[in-house]
């Protein structure tokens, strides 16, 4: 996985939240990722599980407020 600061994790699939990543420490942009989640701005360490999708940055797919749609 090659995610990269800027990039966007979107969890779900219930009342999906989305987080900007703001840190990515391990090797070869694998978990865990700092993440600063968009609906609050709550920064926190986050191991995404299998429901989870990286949208990289400039993709317009996530950009919502991680608020119900």
């Amino acid at each position: 996985m090659d995610v990269k600061v800027g990039d966007r994790l979107v969890t779900g699939p219930e009342r999906a939240q989305i987080g900007l990543i703001i840190g990515v420490p391990g090797d070869g942009g694998q978990p865990p990722y700092v993440v600063c989640w968009l609906s609050d701005g709550h920064i926190a360490l986050v191991i995404p599980d299998e429901c989870a999708q990286i949208i990289p940055a400039g993709d317009p797919a996530g950009s919502e407020t991680g608020e119900d749609s």
